[in-house]
């Protein structure tokens, strides 16, 4: 469970910080996740496409 203290009755900030918190835990890319089901083959095809990408990246940042 996420929790954040206001400190100097500054609720912008201690919202702020919630969201960070919340962003850094994951759980917004989880509910995308779980919004629909994806059949096992699909879901292999797209980490192989993200693990490509991923590498391209790499492999130009290397390079500069």
């Amino acid at each position: 469970m996420t929790k954040v203290v206001v400190k100097n009755g500054n609720i912008d900030n201690a919202l702020k910080r919630f969201k960070q918190q919340v962003a850094k835990s994951g759980i917004p890319s989880e509910c995308k996740k779980r919004e629909h089901y994806s059949k096992p083959g699909i879901v292999r095809r797209e980490a192989k496409k993200a693990g490509i990408k991923n590498s391209r990246k790499k492999q130009s940042r290397d390079r500069d």
